[in-house]
Parts: structure tokens; C-alpha cells; sequence
């Protein structure tokens, strides 16, 4: 049985104007979940950053992608990764896609330090991966639809069908779209953040492709397909909502947790052993029953057969 690794990182961002309340009831939710399925706790096999805690566990931008990188970094190991906080977007450095803006997640301190942005994201997790290994990930956050630039991306319906995203033209139909809204359409109004969430949205996408090869290179050299090179590798995430969508806080019971978490680890608990379709699905369904109107999603690195047993 190869080695289990897990890294949970809640950040309810305590005592600022930003301040979420179930982050950290997240974490303890899914080590509870990841007990149970075979995680140890041994420090050793287990990093949790929360900002009730100090020193390394503290979850700055720095301290994140140092546990990112221990948790990807050895071979012949399943891996899970779980982030409840607070998404969002930044100007892109680059200069390289059409939006101008990048998907984030937000450390504890990215008010000081910035926030730590998808194509970041996309190295330190997934090119990073270790040989011979598997990472499950799922981000409870704002705008987390595409944030590991990973090659394809499925969304369920309210009939509970799974469809892959159209990569293409859905981002030359969002593109369209944002640009009618800045020369005036939609019979005359001008909305300049609905027309760069549209453009958000058309840059998420065509920024996945270009890791699946569409994007001048192989694809191969920017870790979009984890097999390569002879090694090994899956990376799967669960998003909490699309790119352009927010993630609720919930009140289940009296008590806050991240809507998405709470959904997915009710899905595990109705059916023990899904597949990735009736996990998605069920996800869904539980967040529609609940009137959440976030829409979960399944990313993946390379095409496989979705029908088969949720890996964790």
C-alpha cells in the first residue's frame, strides 16, 4: 500500500473585514473524513495550517506553498489537499491572458504579501508532483473553477448529467460576449464587472487548454498531462463553484462550515464508494436541495473513465 499524505489549510482570516467562520470546522470535518479512510494524523503524514495556530502552521503565502511543496514531493504516495478560505483574482504579471486577471487563493496575509495566483498554483502542485503518485485536491473557495490549470474540466447539471467543459468555444463564446458588453450590446448597457468576469472566465479556460498543447507547446513541458515523461501522475480536483462564481459559508445545524466541503463529505457518506460522475453529481444535488447556487466542478490532467471508483 503505497504512503498516505494529506495537507488541510482552513483560514477564517479572525478578527478582519474579511472574516469567513467555517474554515476551520472544515478541516476538522475532512480529518475526521480522511481518518476514516486510511489517513494518518502522525505529523509526519499530516500538515494542517489554520490561523488559530502559530509558527509554520500559521497559513501565510510563504508557509502554504512550503507545505504544498512537502506534500507533492515524494514518490509512490496518495495524496490529498484540502484549502477552505477566501478565493479571488489578481491583475496577471505576465501579460498573457486575455482577462488580465489571474485566479487565486488567499493566504492569511494577502493583504501584506499578495495572493497566490493559479499559475503559481499550477507549479507548485502539479508540476511538482512526484513520480508514480496521485493528488486529490479540493478548493472551497471564491473563482476556483480552473485554479490548478488543469487540462479538463466537467460540470454537472440540474438533471444530474456530467458533461466536459468545451474548452474552446465556450472561451471564444465568453470572449464574445465581454467584448458586445464593452462596445455597448445588451441593448445599450455597459457593465464593466459583468464584461470582466467574462473575460475572467474566457482566460480560464483557454489558459487550460494551452496545458493540454493548444497553447504553442507540447503541453508536455508544462505538466498539463501528469503521464508523462514515463512517470505517473493524477491530479483530480473538486472546486467549490466556477470561475465565475462565489462559494458560501453554510449553517448546517447550527454550525458554519464551507458549503462545498459539507456537501461532498455528505455525497461520501450516502454512497461510501462513488464514481467520480456520482460524486460530482450528488455534490451538486446536495448544494441545489440546500438552495446553494454554486455550481461544483471536476478538473482533471489527462481523459480517463469517469465511471470508475473515486480514488482518495
Amino acid at each position: 500500500m503505497s504512503r498516505k499524505k494529506s495537507l488541510l489549510i482552513g483560514i477564517n482570516y479572525t478578527g478582519s473585514q474579511n472574516e469567513l467562520r467555517g474554515c476551520h470546522q472544515d478541516v476538522e470535518n475532512v480529518a475526521q473524513f480522511l481518518s476514516e479512510r486510511g489517513y494518518s494524523d502522525d505529523p509526519r503524514s499530516q500538515v494542517i495550517l489554520r490561523d488559530d495556530l502559530e509558527g509554520n502552521y500559521y497559513p501565510t503565502g510563504h508557509n502554504i506553498l512550503a507545505a504544498i511543496d512537502w506534500l507533492v514531493s515524494e514518490p509512490d504516495t496518495t495524496n490529498f489537499l484540502h484549502y477552505s478560505g477566501h478565493g479571488g483574482q489578481v491583475q496577471d504579471p505576465t501579460g498573457e491572458h486575455p482577462s488580465g486577471v489571474l485566479d487565486t487563493i488567499c493566504p492569511v496575509d494577502f493583504q501584506d504579501n499578495g495572493q497566490i495566483d493559479s499559475d503559481m498554483l499550477h507549479q507548485h502542485v502539479v508540476r511538482a508532483l512526484a513520480p508514480n503518485s496521485t493528488l486529490f485536491v479540493i478548493l472551497d473557495c471564491c473563482h476556483s473553477g480552473s485554479a490548478l490549470e488543469l487540462s479538463l474540466v466537467y460540470r454537472g447539471d440540474d438533471d444530474g448529467n456530467v458533461n466536459l467543459v468545451d474548452n474552446i468555444k465556450q472561451g471564444v463564446s465568453l470572449l464574445g460576449e465581454a467584448n458586445d458588453l464593452f462596445q455597448g450590446g445588451r441593448g445599450g448597457s455597459f457593465n464593466v464587472a459583468e464584461a470582466q468576469d467574462l473575460y475572467a472566465g474566457a482566460t480560464s479556460f483557454f489558459r487550460s487548454f494551452k496545458h493540454m498543447g493548444g497553447g504553442g507547446g507540447s503541453g508536455l513541458e508544462d505538466g498539463g498531462f501528469e503521464e508523462n515523461r514515463g512517470e505517473q501522475k493524477m491530479v483530480t480536483m473538486f472546486s467549490g463553484c466556477r470561475d465565475d462564481q462565489t462559494s458560501a459559508d453554510a449553517n448546517i445545524q447550527g454550525m458554519s462550515e464551507g458549503a462545498m466541503s459539507w456537501a461532498f463529505l455528505e455525497t461520501m457518506k450516502r454512497i461510501p464508494n462513488p464514481s467520480y460522475i456520482e460524486a460530482l453529481s450528488d455534490t451538486r444535488a446536495c448544494l441545489k436541495e440546500s438552495q446553494y447556487t454554486q455550481v461544483p466542478q471536476l478538473s482533471v490532467g489527462e481523459n480517463f473513465d469517469l465511471n470508475q471508483p473515486l480514488a482518495l
